[in-house]
């Protein structure tokens, strides 16, 4: 089998990945942020080389007057989060995989809980630095084909060597969260969507709940806490833009993340979602956290890619309701044990041509691999959103069929001609190209 061995390199300059993609053989390169943290398999290239990009982990300028950085790709998104946030600055998106870099974050055009109000990440680079496969490194802009086709291209038109971010204006490291439970489907996008402006918002869905409770969760919102909230002569008001990284204790780390899900099964995660709904406040408003607490980009490092799991995000559009109560009663009959059911609203499409996110609703999950019968079940709900016009996220997928691929993303095609035209040699290539034909 040709993914038996794979050559990982760590560039540490311009030059050395240059060479690296110089020097690659047959089965190609890609890049990825950093080891083991990519969900699906879009950053893996069996038998080929892999460029692991945390070696260009420099910040070169900051305008800490305009929030603007210029910083090399492997930049760990919680390590600019800390040198910024002294400054007033904050990462504009932080997506739910920690320890993800700005390149990676470019390259899947990673969405968080603010998508409605921020768009995606790619949404806030103002320019960016590409190795393209004929060894030329350009500089690339927004309103460009090759940004278009760059931002949530899974790295497959060039290595991205820097970017330009303008970051998101804080006052305090703080958020002002309000938490709530929703009684089923209907009443928590309701809640989601009804005259709400605050910045970041998601909810976690009890798939233990059948019949009239279905859909039911534990809905949170929150908001960047204003300075003036702040208690005078607490710790918060002296140091209000301290950050700190907070591990979390180790049984809430391993629930998060690091249980492994062929211990985590079917019926344990499924009592460990009803007990999280059940123990949830009806209604609590006001609760001020450390932005580190509900950011794993800030957090502490430690993983949060569960293992024995399979990732399973899809979106569907506005007016596709049904579809994604179909969809969630299929999950709650299948018994499928998610203990990470995480409903988003979304925002505005983003300009690039693989970007995941249209305007409605995603839907992540984490399901047990060894469940029997689980990849028809998938592949079921595949059609199931393709039929609506939704689409499965690339970035997280490690098995998509490919006959579906052009069906979610309308502009495949155009990528794949760019990319024809951009490397027609075939240097950059993954495990994710080679099954999808991208």
């Amino acid at each position: 089998m040709p993914g038996d061995t794979v050559s990982v390199i760590r560039p540490r300059t311009y030059e050395e990945a240059a060479s690296a993609v110089r020097d690659c053989a047959a089965r190609g390169a890609v890049a990825r942020g950093g080891p083991g943290r990519a969900y699906g398999d879009a950053a893996r290239n069996s038998g080929g080389t892999v460029l692991d990009m945390t070696g260009l982990d420099r910040v070169h300028v900051v305008d800490a007057d305009e929030g603007i950085v210029l910083c090399g790709s492997g930049v760990l998104l919680h390590r600019l989060a800390e040198l910024m946030l002294p400054l007033g600055w904050f990462v504009p998106v932080a997506p739910a995989t920690g320890r993800a870099t700005v390149g990676g974050a470019i390259g899947a055009d990673v969405h968080g809980g603010n998508h409605p109000v921020s768009g995606s990440f790619s949404h806030h680079v103002l320019s960016l630095e590409l190795l393209t496969a004929d060894g030329e490194v350009r500089t690339v802009k927004p309103g460009t084909e090759l940004f278009a086709a760059t931002a949530g291209g899974m790295g497959l038109t060039g290595v991205i060597l820097t970017a330009t971010i303008r970051l998101l204006p804080v006052e305090t490291a703080y958020l002002t969260v309000d938490t709530e439970r929703a009684a089923d489907l209907d009443d928590l996008m309701a809640r989601l969507t009804d005259g709400d402006h605050r910045r970041y918002g998601c909810a976690r869905i009890d798939l233990t709940a059948r019949g009239a409770d279905t859909g039911r969760a534990v809905l949170t919102r929150a908001d960047h806490t204003p300075l003036d909230a702040l208690r005078t002569g607490t710790r918060a008001w002296r140091h209000p833009l301290s950050c700190r990284p907070r591990r979390r204790p180790p049984a809430l780390a391993l629930l998060s993340g690091g249980l492994p899900g062929s211990l985590l099964g079917r019926t344990s995660a499924g009592l460990l979602g009803g007990l999280r709904y059940r123990t949830a406040p009806r209604a609590r408003s006001g609760e001020l956290r450390p932005l580190s607490a509900d950011f794993p980009a800030l957090a502490a490092p430690q993983g949060t890619r569960r293992t024995g799991c399979v990732r399973y995000r899809f979106a569907v559009g506005h007016g596709q309701e049904e579809t994604l109560h179909r969809i969630v009663r299929r999950l709650a009959a299948y018994r499928c044990g998610s203990f990470h059911a995480v409903l988003q609203p979304l925002g505005d499409t983003d300009a690039g041509w693989l970007s995941f996110p249209l305007p409605g609703w995603t839907l992540a999950l984490d399901i047990p691999a060894a469940l029997p019968g689980l990849a028809g079940f998938l592949d079921g709900l595949d059609e199931e959103v393709a039929a609506a016009g939704g689409r499965v996220c690339l970035a997280e997928d490690s098995r998509l069929r490919p006959g579906l691929l052009t069906t979610m993303y309308p502009r495949a095609a155009d990528f794949r001609t760019l990319r024809a035209r951009l490397d027609p040699r075939g240097v950059f290539v993954s495990d994710l190209a080679r099954r999808l034909d991208l």
